[in-house]
């Protein structure tokens, strides 16, 4: 996923980037980072998402194995063959969607892992690590060092914009749960 950026980090951290071009290559990487941590919070949204599609069909399931209960408790035939249809789509569907969010948290977590990896090193490049007379950077931190730390510039402009990306992903995600909530409502109302 972040090859490229590893690429240009070893670079760095290398020395084999020239002087002149640090700060640029740096700002260029800072921005792909900025890329990468919404790329891994789509991921991470995308697994929460089927983890609520995943409960609507644990629910369907257990609708439809009760539907089939009381149908054999008053020996309708009928409605235990389409109950026991219905049983059989959500453990299927239940099945398949166990699968899918095992890869999606997989996959999450691996992104995670190699974005706060790359944040480490691209803080250990802004600090001049693989320059002209850089010292080592410590291995082993238990935290990533920050902006300020590194006297780094704290850029509020982008820190805004990420903000306000966030708000407006986190009401359009309240929203789509709601109107899914209620459409679940409207669907129940009609069946039961």
């Amino acid at each position: 996923m972040f090859e490229s950026l590893r690429s240009t980090i070893d670079d760095l951290l290398g020395g084999r980037v020239r002087p002149g071009d640090r700060r640029n290559v740096i700002n260029g990487m800072k921005q792909a980072l900025v890329l990468a941590k919404l790329g891994v919070e789509d991921l991470e949204q995308g697994v929460a998402i089927t983890r609520r599609k995943l409960d609507a069909e644990r629910q369907g399931l257990e609708t439809a194995a009760r539907r089939k209960g009381l149908a054999q408790g008053i020996e309708d035939a009928e409605t235990v063959a389409l109950a026991g249809k219905f049983e059989g789509q959500h453990a299927e569907r239940i099945a398949v969607l166990e699968r899918k969010l095992e890869a999606q948290e997989a996959e999450a977590a691996l992104a995670r892992r190699d974005y706060d990896e790359m944040l480490v090193q691209l803080k250990a490049a802004s600090a001049g690590a693989g320059s002209v007379g850089a010292g080592a950077v410590p291995s082993g931190t238990a935290r990533a060092p920050t902006d300020e730390e590194l006297g780094l510039p704290d850029d509020a402009k982008l820190t805004s914009e990420l903000d306000a990306m966030h708000r407006q992903r986190s009401r359009e995600d309240k929203d789509a749960a709601a109107t899914a909530r209620l459409e679940e409502l409207k669907r129940r109302m009609g069946q039961e």
